[in-house]
């Protein structure tokens, strides 16, 4: 219904802005990120929206960014997720970390969000795995913490392998990294743990 609603940063929350626009206050649900990049109050502010409509209230949920109302949306996609989940994944994890995760099916990262346990995680993880866009992908790789260069079916195995070992998601990416995408999975730990050491 509404694709962005443009005016004045009237107010932040707990978990949630207003946007005075045309005179009238809008109650924009949003993630920890936003509210803390908002801006000064009095600025002027672009926010794209969802409205998420129930029974017993209709509710808009608020982006800075269009890149993170698609992660949103994609994330409402996902059956047992609803809007609130799906802000508090977004809340406790930026787009390139969320991206990482479900590419590496690093669960314990998504169930640091508030009120989202394993079997949601894993569900996010299988849905959105072969769902997320080179747009993020992109932004993945303008971040300099992260490697995801080339990601092929056998570095994700022997990423899964490696943090199956005890490795971190993070270290385990970086040993890969340098390393050729044709090689077998087998391969591709062992070398991997060649780095590690």
């Amino acid at each position: 219904m509404y694709y962005y609603i443009k005016g004045k940063l009237a107010y932040k929350g707990d978990n949630y802005i207003v946007v005075d626009a045309g005179g009238v206050g809008y109650m924009i649900f949003t993630s920890l990120h936003n509210i803390e990049e908002s801006g000064a109050i009095g600025s002027q502010i672009t926010v794209y929206t969802y409205l998420a409509v129930k029974e017993d209230a209709l509710d808009l949920y608020g982006f800075l960014t269009v890149e993170e109302k698609e992660m949103f949306m994609r994330l409402l996609s996902v059956s047992g997720v609803g809007p609130k989940a799906a802000l508090a994944v977004l809340s406790s994890l930026t787009i390139s970390k969320l991206v990482t995760a479900i590419i590496t099916g690093d669960a314990k990262s998504i169930m640091k969000a508030q009120g989202v346990g394993m079997k949601v995680a894993q569900r996010i993880i299988l849905d959105l795995k072969d769902k997320v866009s080179t747009e993020f992908l992109d932004d993945i790789a303008d971040d300099e913490n992260i490697d995801l260069t080339p990601v092929t079916d056998n570095k994700a195995e022997a990423l899964s392998a490696l943090v199956v070992l005890g490795y971190s998601s993070h270290d385990a990416q970086q040993a890969l990294g340098r390393l050729p995408a044709d090689l077998s999975t087998e391969e591709l730990i062992k070398k991997a743990l060649v780095n590690l050491m």
